[in-house]
């Protein structure tokens, strides 16, 4: 049996338990909180109290903090293209609508939710452009992505396994940094959305781990792979109007490394706690080329920490036409 048709078999093998995976990891619609519980309330007299309270707080705001805020929006409103994405991955039929392609549209419905909070935000706050920040956004989509998963399921697993720690990780410190001015409600904001990432890291994390048992040598080699060519971030395409194409990602990333939101050691960190809850260490029944794949994982992040520890970020502001230069 070729390999890909393993997949498939396994694939449908945990697709038995999709339901409960849902059950699990995701929340029904009318339980879980929506922009607007975040938000100044456009039906009350107080809505223009409420927003002109809501800029006074933003004003404390460093520069590269809206760059951060404003790049994670975008990354959080490029939706489209990660939903479909998932959705061309083998194992996945969304014709058919399987457990698979009902998985993902769940999971596609809970995300959106964070562009939308995030959007109206920065919209209510006065210190962005707002069009500047729309065009990148369309260009983002029209652009897509490519993550080197190709439709492999197993590589796909780790991308958002890892992805979605990453995003819990940049959501959370951006909370705790709003929290430090005072911003209590931005802080809130950034709080739940950072808790919904980090329940689908669980949930792709269990995916990988369940695969791990039933075709543990393949997985090894899937995670390896995915670990020597790096992750890229979903927003890897960022850039400007009039600009080529990924020529915004590098400044944007720089300034997340300033204001610690996002780091080189995060990155290493999330493959160490990667590597430790599906304990690599104790996979058995491993091929001698997954055994190799194993002893290269284990030895990587103590690699990664030397690499990253040499890395410089500049230590100016690179101005963006997504934020008013009179914020820096």
């Amino acid at each position: 049996m070729s390999i890909k048709n393993i997949r498939l078999e396994v694939m449908r093998f945990l697709e038995k338990n999709v339901d409960t995976f849902i059950d699990q990891y995701l929340i029904p619609v009318e339980k879980i909180w929506q922009p607007t519980d975040y938000l100044p309330n456009s039906e009350k007299e107080t809505f223009f109290d409420e927003v002109k309270e809501l800029r006074e707080l933003a004003k404390d705001l460093p520069y590269d903090f809206w760059v951060v805020l404003v790049g994670d929006t975008i990354t959080e409103e490029a939706l489209p293209t990660y939903e479909s994405w998932l959705m061309e991955i083998d194992g996945v039929d969304n014709v058919e609508r399987n457990g698979w392609s009902k998985w993902i549209r769940h999971w596609t419905s809970e995300e959106n939710r964070h562009g939308d909070l995030l959007n109206k935000y920065l919209y209510l706050s006065g210190r962005v452009n707002m069009r500047e920040i729309e065009q990148t956004t369309q260009h983002l989509i029209s652009d897509g992505f490519d993550i080197g998963t190709g439709r492999d399921p197993y590589k796909n697993f780790v991308y958002t396994s890892f992805q979605e720690l990453a995003t819990f990780i940049s959501h959370n410190r951006v909370a705790e940094l709003a929290k430090k001015v005072g911003d209590d409600k931005l802080s809130r904001m950034c709080k739940r959305i950072a808790s919904d990432e980090m329940r689908h890291h669980y949930a792709y994390s269990e995916f990988v781990k369940r695969i791990f048992e039933v075709d543990p040598s393949e997985m090894m080699l899937a995670f390896q792979y995915m670990m020597k060519q790096k992750i890229v971030m979903p927003a890897h395409f960022l850039r400007e109007s009039g600009e080529k194409i990924s020529t915004a990602f590098e400044q944007f990333s720089n300034a997340a490394q300033r204001m610690g939101v996002y780091t080189a050691s995060d990155y290493v960190d999330i493959m160490q706690k990667l590597i430790d809850k599906w304990q690599i260490d104790k996979v058995s029944g491993l091929t001698d080329e997954a055994e190799r794949a194993r002893d290269f994982l284990m030895k990587l992040p103590a690699r990664m920490a030397k690499i990253s520890e040499r890395m410089v970020v500049p230590v100016d502001s690179y101005i963006f036409k997504w934020v008013q230069p009179a914020m820096k």
